[in-house]
C-alpha cells in the first residue's frame, strides 16, 4: 500500500506497489491525462489517493472529473 503524498491517506498504486494483475495498468490511468507522473525518486513524488487525484485534475483542467471506482 503507498500513502497519499498530499493527504496521507492509504491507497494501491500499480505503479508504485506493484500491480494485482501483471501488466495491469494502475487505477489512475483511467482519469484524463492532464497532470504529469510523479517522479518516484522524488521525496514528495508518491502519487496522490483518487480524491485528491481528481480535485487537482479538476483544478488543472476546470472541469468536473467523476469519481473512480476502485
Amino acid at each position: 500500500m503507498s500513502c497519499c503524498a498530499r493527504c496521507g491517506a492509504t491507497l494501491h498504486c500499480a505503479r508504485a506497489d506493484g500491480a494485482l494483475v501483471p501488466d495491469a495498468p494502475c487505477w489512475c490511468m483511467s482519469l484524463p491525462a492532464a497532470l504529469p507522473l510523479p517522479d518516484q525518486a522524488a521525496p514528495d513524488g508518491a502519487c496522490w489517493c483518487p480524491d485528491c487525484l481528481r480535485l487537482a485534475l479538476a483544478a488543472a483542467t476546470a472541469v468536473s472529473v467523476p469519481a473512480v471506482p476502485l
